[in-house]
């Protein structure tokens, strides 16, 4: 029988019992891995007797749905912020206490779920934890990845990829609804047939695949909302051949499975090959597809098949273009399936369909090439076709003659599909995920767009989930809070701001300053334990903590590093605060200069390592395998939240707010939500350096940027430069690094040198880390600023942007309960 009452003594009996009940074995015989499901599934006993009481209520509801499509969810381990999200974190602490249970220990025994990757995947969660706390009726959609990105190991400074294999032991949150699969085809060729008299199309030939859903319960904070995050793995439609196997030919026989399910085996596969390519275009269409027909099917059930009015009931909100083939499918089974006429059914698509742009790099802006899209998906290449034809008959209008400026704003163009154009295009929202982000798409990216559809255009700055990155990760500065100021923050992240008067109290000055080291040695000792590495604990912690790219500048930030050693080595009277600098970051595997970046990390640490009087000033640590778990023990650790992107680059960043709410100071540009963040905290709060978005767009245009002025005028980078390649950093390998010194200063084969400004943008970063380091030797100063950055991160709660997407854009009711 599942647990009714939830308080410390049924707790502990329930967690006795289930060891018992399903492993035969007393609470001194099991495992840890045993032991750890016996208290997750207690704690899932509790959520499902919500998550009944939600779908009992939405049974019920009238009002709109959101499916939230997303490739990646990173939602992190479930089970401590499941705990605290049901308001019962004291009961089951005290529980594991009287049954002689480490919590630390049985946290570390849950998987970390391979479902994401960076900054989409996190929001993608922090969307979804936010939606239940608030009652909004929503499912999250994604992909069941069987392994998820990789494991990274540093060896010999180089980054190795290690399978993810998640699922080893298990998934004790999510349930298989078989019921509820859908087929998902690909391949064949479409023919037509007049039916009634009109003309109908049919797709003949390809396979097809299941799509089986996988749901796991998403809790909201101290409600009995629970929403869904469903995960749609892929299986053939095909038995297995018990001739062939029977026969012998074992491998035969498997062989006609694996292309199905190789589907949702691997989250975001290399696609530097064909191959590659194709499985992520079979990705995308697979979650798309499964989710529009899941959304459809659940709508006829409750309002019948006349669709006329879905867009009154369901919203798909694509979370970067990803999931976009959404909307051609939609078109696809309103017309096929539904037999609406083209008219009628576009109305109904472009009222359902709501884009949230995440990049403005052109890189990452979606394009599949014509012949594959059309291989693959011969029906859907058939319909955006149409789609095209007509929007740029409807452009021409518009724009008469300017056939450049048609093209670049097309479906189809230049033998690709674009996705970007595809969603800003049909959707009847598009929102940028920061306001200066926002601007650019109004002014650059989408500008054409904008002027056609200004209403749609939104500017929603992302947030996070203060429950998991305060009351979770750092619950000793989260008891100070509501010591001081009560437990309203808990629910409503905005009264931080009552904290503010207190960054002159004295006394609370002191305690603050107790947690943050306490945190620095819960730090130091997780990297002695995981990595062998030894941290003074009175350094500064400055932290670079993001997916390793280019325009993020982990390399500016390293060069500046290589700097200060040579000051210390040059200059015996040079003296500067001891600082420790943290580097968390994967590299695609692909990327080449990516990992050539971390290469040169860890061989910077090495070079300060081997230096007597250097290591007293300098050290630098690469944390292995950077995730959401190591993020929650580093983030509160943190001093300095390094944001270096280059401006106009990042769309906006969510680890700048994290590293905000648990008292860092913020050393970037005026990129993303930094720009927020120092309009929160005020200049004297926060350092800011380098160019302006609009300089650098000025300069992209021009032309005029020559590097190679900076690096001979510029004796302290020339020399950290040349160290690159003289053998200083790999003295029996001096040519490792050319690649990164060559894009410094020359360019790839006749391309921009130092595209994201590296060189540019130094003197004003050494600059603002000389301020830094001043200030951080005045300790009431420091402590000062850190409360400040507190009592000030709440604008930037989850909470918020979720209540600013449904006031502008979804319009969903709360469901009462």
């Amino acid at each position: 029988m599942p647990a009714v009452n939830f308080d410390v003594a049924s707790i502990k009996k329930n967690i006795i019992g289930k060891i018992q009940r399903y492993n035969g074995v007393t609470l001194e015989e099991a495992t840890p891995q045993q032991i750890y499901k016996a208290v997750a599934i207690t704690v899932r006993d509790q959520i499902m007797q919500k998550w009944v009481k939600t779908r009992k209520a939405l049974k019920n509801d009238k009002g709109k749905k959101l499916y939230y499509m997303s490739v990646e969810f990173l939602t992190g381990r479930f089970l401590l912020s499941n705990m605290i999200n049901l308001v019962h974190q004291d009961e089951y602490q005290q529980a594991l206490k009287e049954l002689n249970i480490d919590p630390k220990s049985l946290f570390t025994e849950e998987p970390e779920p391979g479902l994401g990757n960076g900054g989409l995947g996190r929001l993608a969660a922090a969307f979804l934890d936010s939606l239940s706390t608030l009652n909004l009726p929503s499912v999250g959609c994604t992909i069941r990845y069987e392994y998820g990105l990789f494991k990274q190991k540093i060896v010999e400074g180089q980054q190795v990829e290690i399978p993810d294999s998640w699922l080893d032991n298990g998934n004790v949150w999510e349930f298989a609804a078989p019921e509820e699969s859908v087929n998902v085809h690909f391949g064949g060729t479409v023919q037509s047939y007049e039916y009634e008299g009109n003309i109908r199309f049919e797709t003949v030939g390809g396979y097809t695949i299941k799509a089986i859903p996988y749901d796991m319960p998403i809790v909201g904070y101290d409600t009995d909302m629970v929403n869904t995050l469903r995960m749609w793995s892929a299986r053939s439609t095909r038995s297995l051949n018990l001739r062939k196997f029977g026969d012998g030919e074992y491998e035969e026989a498997l062989q006609e499975l694996q292309p199905a399910e190789i589907i949702s085996k691997v989250l975001y596969p290399e696609d530097t090959h064909y191959e590659g390519k194709m499985l992520r275009l079979k990705q995308h269409y697979f979650l798309a597809s499964a989710t529009v027909q899941h959304a459809i099917n659940d709508y006829v059930k409750k309002y019948g098949e006349n669709l006329d009015n879905l867009p009154d009931h369901v919203i798909f909100h694509i979370n970067d273009t990803h999931p976009g083939l959404a909307i051609p499918e939609l078109l696809r089974i309103l017309l096929d399936d539904y037999y609406y006429s083209w008219d009628a059914a576009m109305n109904i698509v472009k009222r359902c369909v709501a884009y949230t742009n995440h990049t403005i790099l052109s890189e990452a802006l979606e394009r599949w090439p014509v012949d594959m899209m059309r291989t693959l998906l011969p029906r859907i290449y058939m319909l955006l076709e149409e789609m095209n034809r007509r929007l740029c008959q409807d452009l021409f209008e518009i724009y008469p003659g300017q056939w450049d400026r048609i093209a670049h704003m097309a479906i189809i163009a230049y033998n690709n599909v674009h996705m970007a154009n595809l969603c800003v295009a049909t959707s009847y929202s598009i929102n940028g995920v920061s306001q200066l982000h926002g601007e650019i798409l109004k002014d650059s990216l989408f500008n054409d767009y904008y002027k056609i559809s200004p209403n749609k255009f939104f500017s929603i700055t992302n947030g996070i989930v203060h429950r998991r990155w305060l009351l979770s990760a750092n619950k000793e500065l989260s008891n100070l809070i509501e010591e001081a100021i009560g437990s309203g923050f808990k629910r409503d992240a905005l009264e931080l701001k009552n904290l503010e008067k207190f960054a002159d109290d004295a006394a609370f000055r002191d305690e603050f300053a107790k947690i943050k080291l306490n945190k620095k040695k819960n730090l130091a000792k997780f990297l002695l334990e995981k990595q062998d590495v030894t941290i003074d604990t009175n350094s500064i912690f400055d932290v670079q903590a993001k997916r390793l790219h280019e325009y993020k500048r982990q390399l500016l930030n390293a060069l500046h590093i290589l700097v200060l050693y040579n000051r210390i080595v040059d200059n015996p009277n040079f003296t500067m605060p001891p600082r420790t600098f943290f580097f968390g970051a994967k590299a695609s595997p692909s990327y080449f200069r990516a990992k050539q970046i971390i290469r040169f990390i860890n061989a910077l640490s090495d070079l300060i390592e081997s230096h007597p009087r250097a290591k007293q000033m300098l050290k630098v640590v690469f944390v292995e395998n950077y995730n959401v778990s190591t993020a929650e023990i580093l983030i509160p650790a943190a001093e300095v939240s390094e944001q270096l992107s280059t401006a106009g680059k990042e769309a906006s960043g969510t680890g700048n707010m994290k590293f905000m709410m648990n008292g860092a100071i913020t050393l970037g540009t005026m990129d993303g939500a930094n720009v927020e963040i120092y309009e929160a905290v005020g200049n004297d709060n926060i350092y800011i350096f380098g160019m302006r978005s609009n300089t650098v767009s000025d300069l992209y245009k021009d032309g005029s940027y020559n590097p190679m002025h900076i690096f001979e005028n510029n004796s302290e980078i020339r020399k950290a430069l040349t160290q690159m390649i003289d053998g200083t950093l790999f003295p029996n390998q001096s040519a490792v690094l050319q690649d990164l010194y060559h894009s410094l200063l020359v360019g790839d084969y006749g391309s921009m040198a130092d595209s994201y400004f590296v060189l540019k943008d130094f003197g004003s970063y050494s600059m603002a880390n000389r301020r830094l380091m001043d200030d951080y030797q005045n300790k009431n100063k420091w402590l000062r600023m850190a409360i400040i950055n507190v009592a000030n991160s709440g604008v930037f709660s989850i909470d918020n942007t979720i209540n600013n997407y449904n006031n502008k854009i979804w319009h969903m009711n709360s469901i009462v309960l």
